[in-house]
């Protein structure tokens, strides 16, 4: 029985939940320097990744309306909330079955990453650099990256690109179904195996679910190649303008 993309999807989204929470603190504080007041600093945040805030919550609208279930109230402005998180946005619903209440809380995770992998793949093209990747040709990746930059609104595409997937992960509100799904298709699952069914489970099922979870660990791979992009450079700037100011200080 293969295992790799169930590795793949894990370990490309621990890694882009790990280098997401840095870029979110570098770019916050990158306003903070520039500013010197935190909630301008947050406010460039929030419009910064509005495109993204957009596309997450009008998901949970559009699912919401599809499966005929009351949507209470629509935020599109940021606020910190008690706990001292940031919340973007935000789309109540009224209280439904764990099926409906799953899908709509999935449906910007869905629309995220449909969007990333065709921006990713088509658009920027970083399907040329697959290949590379896994043949290790890492001399040539570098000119091949670079050469994808000189594509026509390259800048722009790579911007919605990064605004999308990092605002596409479903927060804690959105994952609150999740566990019931889980339970019963854990329970289906463990019923087939013990009527004898686990032979055609690993035959017929585990492989479909194998690939779907690679492609999302290659949709998860290339938000977080643009993350790592902007992470870095950003993390350097920040240290820098920190330093000056200290200096000037001094």
């Amino acid at each position: 029985m293969a295992f790799e993309g169930i590795a793949a999807f894990i370990s490309s989204l621990v890694l882009l939940l790990v280098i997401q929470r840095w870029l979110h603190h570098e770019m916050q504080a990158f306003f903070f320097l520039l500013t010197g007041r935190p909630g301008w600093a947050l406010a460039l945040f929030s419009i910064l990744l509005f495109p993204g805030v957009l596309l997450h919550e009008t998901s949970h609208a559009l699912v919401a309306w599809l499966l005929r279930v009351p949507v209470q109230g629509v935020s599109l402005l940021p606020r910190l909330l008690p706990d001292g998180q940031l919340e973007l946005g935000y789309v109540r619903t009224t209280p439904t079955d764990f099926l409906r209440d799953a899908l709509i809380g999935a449906a910007p995770f869905l629309a995220g990453t449909l969007l990333v992998a065709h921006l990713g793949l088509n658009v920027l093209g970083f399907k040329t650099l697959i290949p590379l990747f896994l043949r290790a040709e890492w001399q040539a990746l570098p000119q091949q990256a670079l050469a994808l930059t000189q594509q026509p609104d390259f800048w722009l595409w790579f911007y919605l690109t990064f605004a999308i997937s990092s605002t596409m992960i479903p927060s804690a509100a959105d994952r609150r179904a999740w566990w019931a799904v889980g339970t019963v298709l854990g329970i289906v699952v463990l019923v087939a195996i013990l009527a004898g069914a686990e032979q055609w489970l690993a035959l017929t099922l585990w492989p479909l679910l194998n690939r779907g979870l690679l492609t999302l660990g290659l949709v998860l791979g290339i938000a977080l190649a643009v993350h790592l992009v902007l992470v870095l450079p950003l993390w350097g700037l920040n240290r820098v303008i920190a330093r000056a100011r200290h200096a000037l200080r001094v």
